[in-house]
């Protein structure tokens, strides 16, 4: 530890510190998602997480109808459909990946800022 470090931990009294603690458990993957449901844009969340859904539903057909095509030219086309599903797939999954990180980093940056404003007080 720097003596910041040090500056900061002795500041903080034992609610602060329980308080620093709770929010230092390890967050799993689907405490976080939860998180993203609830947070401040989890209407659209949940309708990006219906999409996902229904896409990846409809991923499972697109595959079926790729090996039941019964000519090369729709085998093309399904194939076309297949890999524009799966892309967009990817990129609802990347907000969404995007959304938790934003929202780890914000919390760290609140930890910080009761960890100085703490520090401030004393």
């Amino acid at each position: 530890m720097n003596n910041t470090d040090d500056r900061i931990a002795s500041a903080l009294d034992e609610d602060d510190r329980a308080f620093l603690a709770s929010l230092d458990e390890g967050r799993g993957l689907f405490t976080q998602v939860g998180d993203v449901l609830a947070g401040p844009l989890s209407g659209w969340a949940k309708l990006i997480f219906g999409v996902a859904f229904v896409l990846g539903i409809a991923l499972i057909y697109f595959v079926y109808r790729f090996f039941t095509a019964p000519g090369f030219e729709e085998s093309v086309w399904w194939g076309m459909v297949t890999l524009a599903a799966l892309m967009m797939q990817g990129f609802i999954k990347e907000w969404l990946y995007a959304r938790m990180n934003m929202l780890s980093i914000l919390r760290e940056v609140k930890r910080l800022q009761l960890q100085v404003s703490m520090l401030d007080k004393r």
